[in-house]
């Protein structure tokens, strides 16, 4: 678990500045000496020994903040921010950034950052017990940029301008996340692939069972989806996961060449291959 951690809000983030002002509001957060970029950094104080919380602000967009772990010294990084779809339906998310396929919002090319699966387990049960304001709550899947070679994570507001600046939803998500900081609880770790953008079948094992999905890849980036990279979905997902879960019904054309290739891997890294089916009788 991290003690030493960095939320990142942007000046360009109507939702990130709305998560940012609740996070001074509800808890201890005191200016600090010195900038970064040009903005104020908070540090959290008397609320738990050994912690170091700090509260930074960009001027880039979150997606673009390239290997900001290079310029701020800290163990695991948060970015609060929008997130944005088409179907504008108001929901919390968390995931994990990185680019399956083509770099196209930021990051590189067929390059995923570190994914620190508990946090998210806990932060979407956090979310999820908090949800006053009947959104929808989401774990995505792995997308979007910055590239980086820290533990991080996105915990977001959507889906459209309503939505980024409503104060309760602000609320909701800096005390789930600092709910998130300051009790983390162990899990069983996994990655996850096949089905949609907002893993449906995944969301309810990791609501119901002890275990927490790191990297998820979609059934729209499963022709990207090679060896190498299911290898650096494992390698990059903490703690190292003992499990590959399957979207049966959610990998489509793609299942037996995926099936193959995890098959593979399962029995090179002796990692276990679950479907989502097999968690029925359990949740």
């Amino acid at each position: 678990m991290f003690n030493n951690v960095a939320i990142i809000a942007s000046n360009q983030d109507t939702a990130g500045l709305n998560i940012k002002r609740s996070l001074i509001k509800l808890f201890p957060f005191k200016k600090q000496e010195g900038e970064f970029d040009s903005n104020e950094v908070y540090s959290l104080e008397g609320l738990n020994k050994g912690k170091n919380i700090k509260l930074y602000t960009i001027n880039s967009d979150s997606i673009n903040a390239e290997n900001i772990d290079s310029k701020i010294n800290a163990e695991l990084f948060v970015f609060v921010t929008r997130h944005k779809s088409k179907s504008g339906i108001p929901s919390l998310c968390v995931h994990t950034q990185g680019n399956i396929g083509k770099a196209e919002l930021g990051g590189k090319d067929k390059s995923i950052s570190i994914s620190p699966a508990c946090y998210l387990k806990q932060a979407l049960i956090n979310l999820n017990e908090l949800n006053s304001i009947n959104f929808d709550v989401v774990q995505e899947v792995t997308h979007h940029g910055p590239e980086m070679n820290k533990p991080s994570f996105f915990i977001e507001i959507g889906s459209t301008e309503k939505e980024w600046s409503n104060e309760k939803a602000g609320l909701i998500v800096a005390t789930a996340l600092m709910k998130t900081l300051q009790h983390p609880k162990p899990c069983v770790s996994a990655i996850g692939i096949g089905g949609p953008h907002t893993t449906t079948n995944f969301k309810k094992i990791i609501l119901n069972t002890n275990i927490g999905l790191g990297h998820v890849c979609a059934h729209y980036n499963l022709p990207e989806l090679n060896k190498e990279m299911i290898l650096q979905m494992i390698s990059k997902t903490l703690p190292k996961p003992s499990l590959i879960i399957l979207d049966w019904k959610g990998m489509k054309k793609e299942k037996e060449r995926i099936v193959r290739v995890v098959e593979e891997i399962s029995k090179e890294k002796n990692i276990k291959v679950m479907r989502t089916k097999d968690f029925k009788q359990k949740v």
